[in-house]
């Protein structure tokens, strides 16, 4: 179940806690993110990617709008000899040039922006898309047995990207569970 729980950084103080989808879409559009809900398609969560991108189309078409990009799949299994090395790239705080833009098909895992001294923790599932704007101070967690199937979305033909921050928000506000 989708979740968005959201702190004061200084005081650590927890200000909200919702699992109500319309409260976390109206709370991060605050923020400029984009949380959406996609019906999930009729295919295995464990599908190749290219089943998950032709099952995804119409909604990716419309969501990129006829304009250029690229889209790939991401897939993270509790397996993977890399789990570790993946975990450790995501978490440190960082931002990018570009919207970060996830879909979930399968699994899910934790964005947790740092925005005007609050940390937003949204918790994705699948079935849900976010959109973090660019330039956002932000770090993502799945877990020490991550488990999803995500779709990614970039404008910049580089791919992902990021700028760390150096800060250790993230060992101070780990994802919530």
């Amino acid at each position: 179940m989708s979740r968005l729980t959201v702190w004061d950084a200084k005081t650590k103080a927890q200000e909200l806690s919702t699992t109500d989808g319309a409260e976390i879409a109206a709370t991060l559009a605050k923020l400029g993110v984009r949380f959406e809900r996609w019906p999930l398609a009729a295919i295995p969560a464990d599908a190749s990617a290219e089943a998950v991108l032709e099952a995804y189309k119409p909604h990716l078409d419309a969501f990129l709008g006829g304009n250029a990009g690229s889209v790939d799949v991401l897939k993270l299994t509790p397996d993977n000899p890399n789990k570790d090395a993946l975990r450790q790239k995501f978490l440190s705080e960082h931002t990018h040039t570009e919207d970060e833009v996830r879909f979930f098909h399968a699994g899910g895992g934790n964005f947790i922006l740092h925005v005007t001294g609050k940390i937003y923790d949204a918790h994705c599932t699948a079935g849900d898309l976010i959109s973090v704007p660019a330039e956002t101070q932000h770090w993502f967690d799945a877990g020490e047995a991550p488990f999803f199937t995500a779709v990614r979305i970039f404008t910049d033909t580089s791919g992902w990207v990021p700028h760390y921050t150096g800060t250790d928000l993230a060992e101070k506000f780990p994802a919530t569970v």
